[in-house]
């Protein structure tokens, strides 16, 4: 298992009061990251949404001001921001005075793209805006949730994933019950997730065992997706590929991992548990 003892998970923690960019504790991409997923090299195109529920700020009259943000993270970045760090982030702006939204917005974007080693791409939305942008919705698709299975795994095991060649598809496969734990803290990550493939049909009862096997795995929730990608491409050998999964908030932020053979942004939607 990767040692994550450096990071501030499962240690104690002091609220600042005032902003702070030192709070932003980057991990790198590659200490989790097989050998030959250098930067540049890899196998899968993708960006990592996060949706922070909790974001406030004094206005220069003292009054707080209240948003939602949005940030993309692309895969393709030196690093990831720790999510404790990041929500220790945003809570230092809290008592801070600004101009205007769009003043801490560019703010977060030059701290955030400082932190991970690439440009990230950040919307503030107003409280009462939101619902009308991102509504909740439903991925259209196929839940295997309750196919007819018994299940006694929950170690990934990627020999339950088999596809039929000669029943070649195009079709978007999800489960609610995709469960893993943070690696340091052993705290339950609870996700819907959407798999989108073109090529041999994808054994539906493995492909729930499988994504129930996670349950007690322990990784970040970027690493359990490409996870994920890499053993559906090893073992079923799709010609199109996409796996999005989209992460229960915890402390008022969501991570949403998204990994696809094709370049293009996942669809952006509010899950019913967002």
């Amino acid at each position: 298992m990767v040692d994550h003892s450096d990071t501030g998970l499962g240690k104690d923690t002091t609220y600042a009061d005032q902003y702070d960019a030192g709070l932003l504790f980057p991990i790198p991409r590659s200490k989790a990251r097989a050998a030959e997923y250098h930067s540049g090299n890899l196998p899968f195109f993708g960006t990592d949404l996060w949706t922070a529920f909790e974001i406030s700020w004094l206005n220069e009259q003292g009054v707080p001001q209240a948003a939602i943000g949005e940030f993309s993270f692309p895969c393709t970045s030196d690093a990831i921001v720790e999510s404790k760090s990041f929500k220790l982030y945003l809570n230092s702006f809290n008592q801070s005075q600004y101009a205007n939204a769009e003043a801490v917005k560019s703010l977060m974007q030059t701290d955030l793209s400082a932190a991970c080693g690439a440009p990230v791409d950040m919307r503030l939305y107003e409280i009462g805006a939101y619902n009308a942008v991102r509504p909740v919705a439903e991925s259209q698709g196929i839940c295997i949730d309750q196919r007819p299975v018994t299940i006694d795994t929950y170690q990934p095991d990627a020999s339950f994933l088999h596809a039929d060649k000669r029943q070649p598809v195009t079709e978007t496969l999800y489960s609610h019950l995709l469960r893993t734990n943070c690696p340091v803290t052993d705290q339950p990550d609870w996700a819907s997730l959407y798999i989108s493939y073109t090529g041999g049909r994808i054994d539906a009862d493995g492909l729930l065992k499988y994504i129930v096997s996670f349950r007690q795995h322990q990784d970040f929730h970027e690493q359990c997706v490409e996870k994920i990608f890499s053993d559906i491409m090893q073992r079923c050998e799709p010609t199109e590929l996409s796996v999005y999964a989209r992460y229960m908030r915890r402390g008022g932020l969501d991570i949403n991992p998204y990994r696809s053979t094709i370049d293009a942004a996942p669809s952006a939607f509010r899950q019913v548990r967002q």
